[in-house]
This record gives structure tokens, C-alpha cells and sequence, in this order.
């Protein structure tokens, strides 16, 4: 199973990004899809994840702002990001859980400046 991420980089504050992760390899029924990000120096944390039934779980520092979906037949998930705030940066990691096991994107960084 490999995934990967694409979509991150430079933008100012108050400025969008959208970022992509498409699963390949894949031979069982995906489960979940969502992405954590990991900021320097601070742990890695859930942003959003999204469950093959639609139910979407945000952090409350991305709440109305960001939005996940996915497009199954695709094996593909999106994070939309808006109004992006300095605090956004960090690196992001695309993951789908499916038979029980977690797998992982390589990352991908976003960058907000002020």
C-alpha cells in the first residue's frame, strides 16, 4: 500500500491550499481516511478524518475552515484548506485505516506566513 500526498506549500496567511492523497496497492475495504499533521517541535495531531459513512471528525483549531472528503471509487482524499492562520504550519500526513492497520503518507509541508 503506498499513499500519496500532494497539494502543500507556501501561502499566506488567509490564503487556501488543497491537498490530495491517493492510496494505491490497495486490496481491502478502506475504512477511514484523514490526515494529522506534525508541527516542529509539537506532536503529531489529528486535523480531520473521514469514515467510508461520511462521518467527519475536525480538531477545533480547523473547524469551519478546513473540510475533508474523499472519492472512494478513487481510493482519494481531499483536505481544503481556508483561511489559513500562521499556527497551520507543519507538515502533513495523509493516513487510511482499513483490515485493522493504520498506513501512512510521506508528508507533505504547508507553510503560512504572516
Amino acid at each position: 500500500v503506498q499513499l500519496q500526498a500532494s497539494g502543500g506549500g507556501l501561502v499566506q496567511a488567509g490564503g487556501s491550499l488543497r491537498l490530495s492523497c491517493t492510496a494505491s496497492g490497495i486490496m481491502f475495504w478502506i475504512d477511514t481516511m484523514g490526515w494529522y499533521r506534525q508541527a516542529a517541535g509539537k506532536q503529531r495531531e489529528l486535523v480531520a478524518r473521514l469514515t467510508r459513512g461520511r462521518d467527519a471528525n475536525y480538531a477545533d483549531s480547523v473547524e469551519g475552515r478546513f473540510t475533508i472528503s474523499r472519492d472512494n471509487a478513487k481510493n482519494t482524499a481531499y483536505l481544503e484548506m481556508n483561511s489559513l492562520k500562521t499556527e497551520d504550519t507543519a507538515v502533513y500526513y495523509c493516513y487510511l485505516r482499513g483490515s485493522g492497520i493504520n498506513y501512512w503518507g510521506q508528508g507533505t509541508q504547508v507553510t503560512v506566513s504572516s
